[in-house]
C-alpha cells in the first residue's frame, strides 16, 4: 500500500467517525506530508469543505505547488479539480473512480480537465477505496447525491 493513500485513507475514516462523508486526502513535498484532510461539509455545514480544499487550506500557504503531489480517496470534482489547476499541483492520485469518476460536464470529466491542463493524474483503483465509497453509498444515498450536487 502506498503510505500516502494510506493517510489519505485514514483521514477518510476519520470523516466517517466524525459522521462525514469517507474521503481524504494529503499534500506530499519531497516524501513528506505536508497538508491532510478530508471532506468536513457535514460537520462544518460548509459546502465548500470538501477534502482536497480541507487539505490544501490546512497545508497554509505555499510558496510553489510544483513540486507537490495530491492524494485524494476519490477521483476529485470540479472544485477540487479546479484548486489544483489553480494552484499548479502537477501530480494528482487518486484512490478510485469507480463509485465517482469525477465531475461531469459538456467539457468532460474532471480527470480529463485535469490532464488537459497538464497534470498527471493516477488512478490506483484501490480496493479499499472502492468498498469504503460503496459500503458509505449503500447506507447513506441522500446525503451522498447531496455530496455530488444530484
Amino acid at each position: 500500500m502506498d503510505p500516502f493513500l494510506q493517510a489519505a485513507i485514514d483521514e477518510a475514516k476519520l470523516g466517517l467517525s466524525e459522521g462525514g462523508l469517507p474521503i481524504g486526502s494529503v499534500l506530499v513535498r519531497g516524501g513528506q506530508i505536508i497538508g491532510r484532510g478530508h471532506n468536513r461539509r457535514v460537520q462544518h455545514g460548509d459546502p465548500m469543505a470538501h477534502a482536497e480544499i480541507d487539505c490544501l487550506k490546512n497545508a497554509g500557504r505555499q510558496a510553489t505547488y510544483k513540486d507537490t503531489v495530491l492524494y485524494s480517496t476519490l477521483m476529485p470534482c470540479f472544485l477540487c479539480t479546479g484548486a489544483a489547476v489553480q494552484f499548479g499541483v502537477p501530480k494528482v492520485v487518486v484512490g478510485e473512480s469507480i463509485t465517482f469518476p469525477g465531475g461531469e460536464s459538456k467539457w468532460g470529466r474532471s480527470g480529463d480537465f485535469m490532464e488537459a491542463a497538464g497534470i498527471e493524474v493516477v488512478n490506483l483503483h484501490d480496493a479499499t477505496c472502492i468498498q469504503m465509497m460503496r459500503d458509505f453509498i449503500a447506507a447513506n444515498p441522500k446525503l451522498w447525491n447531496e455530496d455530488i450536487g444530484v
